[in-house]
């Protein structure tokens, strides 16, 4: 491996034997990263197989070109694999943890939502249909009510109404209901697709240019790392290296390596300055709020599912309301003590006698919801989804304190590509550490 390195790191290759070596070592690395090029633009950023393909070989072609003949845009491209443990690479991950739950957590709460509807539609299209057959039940009561009456009136001898009966009218047009309500839950329906579609196409987008962006940033961040390095001596040179130790040791001065001070650290060990600290606690706050969110939509997916699926079982279990019409009748006829002497003449007994009597008792029974309704069933969180973010936020929280391990790792690559200015490096700090002992 050191040997591969050593090769895929010079400048220029020493002889063929070198030349074929690095040029395997940029096809395989073209080869990978091609294939990951594909399944992330077709995937995640959801383009079409064909342009997937079409932009990958190009890509790949044009990295292999790059990579085997361009010694500095091999550097950078080293760079850029732990520059994805950064801030950038971040961005990366969270723009397709958020493109993954919004390509399936959304639907299922739509989902469910319109399972709701369709419940609401179920029930108020059966209370209705309900409601409206009652009205046969009262014109059946009415028109035997006007009966009894008429027969009442029919056997009385002093005063006959030209019509006893009452007089009721019933809806029979309800086909107007039923196609207004199924018009307002088609348009509901449409209203949902509509939303659902709008939040896709905009997701998508967004995501897309956020994925460009980083992409493009991502290979800024190491052309600027990598610009700094070559031009700025002081830049992120604060490392106790082999050669700054060797240095030290050749020229008598290993004590200024001895206690050093709290801003020099060495790039393999654990520790971190304050600064980092500081830096990676922000960047994990800012991480906690993406996850509040994004446990918001999934918070929302259970939510939606459990109201779906509790109004679906309990629409079923409606009961049946039982509705009594009780009619009850009692018509007499009896003498009136200011005129008495008109029943006498007439033949009626001055008292009450009774004439027709009306009781009945009509039933019907209102019914709330129907097994013709057409309920979609509604739609659990997908478990594995949940896994996935869950795994990706796990990643993200692990860059945020890999980030300054990721970025002493750059500082190794640009060293061992270009080791002469390394050297100059290496003797920089250790004239600004001879110096300052001078001064102490």
């Amino acid at each position: 491996m050191a040997d591969l390195w050593w090769v895929y790191s010079k400048p220029v290759p020493a002889d063929g034997r070198e030349l074929w070596t690095l040029f395997l070592q940029c096809s395989c690395i073209t080869a990978v990263i091609g294939g990951l090029f594909y399944n992330w633009m077709f995937a995640s950023l959801e383009y079409s197989w064909h342009l997937s393909i079409a932009l990958s070989i190009s890509f790949s072609l044009l990295l292999l070109l790059t990579l085997f003949l361009v010694h500095p845009a091999r550097c950078v491209f080293s760079m850029t694999m732990p520059t994805l443990g950064t801030k950038q690479g971040r961005k990366l991950l969270l723009s397709t943890c958020i493109m993954i739950a919004v390509v399936n957590i959304t639907p299922n709460i739509i989902s469910n939502i319109k399972t709701i509807l369709q419940v609401i539609k179920c029930i108020c299209k059966n209370s209705s249909d309900s409601l409206l057959n009652s009205t046969a039940l009262l014109e059946t009561a009415s028109r035997e009510f006007g009966d009894a009456i008429q027969e009442t009136v029919h056997s009385s001898t002093i005063y006959r109404p030209m019509n006893g009966r009452f007089q009721f009218s019933l809806l029979q047009n309800t086909s107007l209901i039923y196609q207004q309500m199924d018009l307002a839950g088609e348009k509901i329906s449409r209203d949902f697709l509509s939303v659902e579609a709008l939040v896709k196409d905009s997701v998508r987008v967004g995501n897309r240019l956020i994925a460009g962006f980083s992409m493009l940033y991502l290979c800024f961040e190491s052309t600027w790392y990598l610009k700094n390095y070559l031009t700025n001596l002081r830049f992120d040179n604060f490392y106790i290296t082999k050669k700054l130790e060797r240095l030290a040791v050749d020229r008598k001065a290993a004590h200024l390596l001895v206690g050093p001070s709290k801003n020099l650290l060495r790039p393999t060990g654990l520790k971190l300055s304050r600064e980092e600290v500081m830096l990676c606690l922000v960047q994990a706050m800012l991480l906690t709020v993406a996850l509040m969110l994004m446990l918001v939509v999934v918070a929302m997916d259970h939510f939606a599912f459990s109201v779906a699926d509790t109004a679906v079982r309990k629409a079923a279990q409606f009961s049946v309301v039982p509705v009594a019409l009780h009619i009850k009748y009692k018509a007499s006829a009896g003498g009136l003590w200011i005129l008495p002497f008109l029943f006498e003449g007439f033949g009626l007994p001055p008292e009450e006698v009774p004439l027709q009597d009306f009781k009945k008792t009509y039933h019907h029974h209102l019914i709330f919801s129907s097994a013709h309704c057409r309920i979609s069933p509604p739609v659990p969180p997908n478990p594995s989804v949940l896994l996935v973010v869950g795994l990706l936020f796990c990643i993200l929280y692990s860059t945020v304190f890999l980030e300054t391990y990721a970025r002493r790792l750059c500082r190794k690559i640009a060293a061992s590509f270009f080791q002469s200015w390394e050297e100059k490096r290496v003797l920089y700090l250790y004239r600004k550490l001879a110096k300052r002992q001078k001064k102490e």
